[in-house]
């Protein structure tokens, strides 16, 4: 069931205030990872990932509509949600900066799919892109798990503009 409520009264908002609230959700940090069909790799880092349903194994995340990379990741049959760990804070950076190869001193290996997998990430989820919806600014993306598998680590954080880790 897809159902919609009318929009909310219009009224002046500060979109600067907002963000700053949001930011005081602690969030994990992930980097989505897909293979073209040229055989490169494309990355992003994202904080905007979580579960949906067990049953299915579905999780979501989101991207801005005006993302270099919408293309990509709409147009792709799978990708990878990379958790990264505590250590892995220059991964995020690396995957959140354009006009730099990300890839250039990543270690990772490759799932059945041919999908990136990033090395040391605290768990991984290789997902088939099964729907996506337009919602505002974004495009909430539902992945499917086909596979997933974790190493326990403490994660990367992201928190009022800044990483951290627990403890």
């Amino acid at each position: 069931m897809h159902t919609r409520s009318p929009r909310a009264d219009q009224r002046p908002f500060d979109t600067s205030h907002f963000r700053q609230a949001l930011g005081q959700f602690a969030t994990g940090v992930t980097v989505i990872t897909t293979r073209l069909a040229d055989g490169s790799f494309r990355g992003l880092t994202a904080s905007s990932f979580n579960s949906v349903s067990l049953d299915p194994p579905l999780v979501l995340w989101s991207l801005a509509t005006t993302a270099n990379s919408m293309p990509i990741f709409t147009g792709n049959s799978h990708y990878v949600i990379n958790v990264l760990s505590a250590d892995q804070a220059h991964l995020a950076k690396q995957f959140a900066t354009r006009g730099i190869d990300p890839w250039q001193n990543t270690e990772y290996e490759l799932s059945r799919t041919g999908q990136p997998i990033l090395k040391g990430a605290s768990a991984w989820f290789e997902c088939h892109n099964r729907s996506r919806y337009p919602e505002g600014d974004h495009v909430i993306f539902v992945g499917e798990v086909e596979l997933c598998e974790f190493s326990p680590s403490p994660p990367l954080i992201f928190h009022s503009g800044q990483f951290g880790s627990l403890g």
